[in-house]
């Protein structure tokens, strides 16, 4: 049974380039925090080391966990699946360490479906403008303007998920946004006053979406 020494689930989702992977890797340095390793069925990154970023697996494996009923979430993004298996996290909760999810806003909602008895606190990042996700997208290792065209197409129907996550906040400067989200955890876990304006991000999305 859950109680008061659990571990709290921190969810970071964001449109492809916005950031959260950084953000997520930042915050599992914070102490007692750490990040929920995913399975994926796409390759690795020339930068990613398997079993620690990701656990990549074909799919035939990723078929046989969604059979058994292994995953707390999964989805199907940009033709490759993602998800996070569900006896890691519920063992670490229990053992009061904070768990970290790197996931899109299918995820997020699968999780917030699955209604258990832990805290847990959703984290939706934007980034400042549409020219500043083209730009990161197309410096990534892919360097390939087709995949960040696909992603800037996609990035139209993400951002509109927005509404659904406890808190949006933008990705303009790195170390910023980071200490807000760190600030905006430590005041959920600690029941303190939030700095939270929702009425400037709506107006940054009505930014992005015109």
């Amino acid at each position: 049974m859950p109680t008061d020494n659990d571990g709290v689930m921190i969810v970071l989702s964001s449109p492809s380039g916005a950031g959260k992977t950084t953000l997520v890797r930042l915050l599992s340095n914070l102490d007692n925090f750490e990040v929920s390793t995913s399975h994926t069925t796409r390759q690795p990154r020339p930068n990613e080391i398997p079993n620690k970023d990701y656990y990549f697996v074909n799919e035939k494996e990723f078929q046989r966990l969604i059979n058994n009923q292994e995953f707390l979430e999964y989805a199907k993004v940009f033709n490759n699946f993602y998800g996070t298996t569900r006896t890691p996290v519920i063992d670490k909760l229990n053992k009061g360490r904070n768990i970290l999810f790197d996931i899109d806003w299918q995820g997020a909602d699968q999780i917030k479906n699955k209604k258990l008895d832990y805290k847990l606190v959703t984290f939706f990042i934007l980034p400042p403008s549409k020219e500043v996700l083209f730009e990161r997208l197309s410096n990534r290792d892919m360097k390939d303007k087709l995949i960040a065209e696909e992603r800037m197409k996609q990035f139209s129907h993400d951002v509109l998920h927005w509404i659904n996550y406890d808190y949006v906040v933008v990705n303009e400067n790195l170390e910023d946004c980071y200490s807000k989200i760190n600030n905006l955890i430590q005041a959920e876990i600690n029941n303190g006053s939030k700095d939270y304006d929702p009425e400037y991000i709506r107006k940054h999305v009505e930014k992005l979406t015109s």
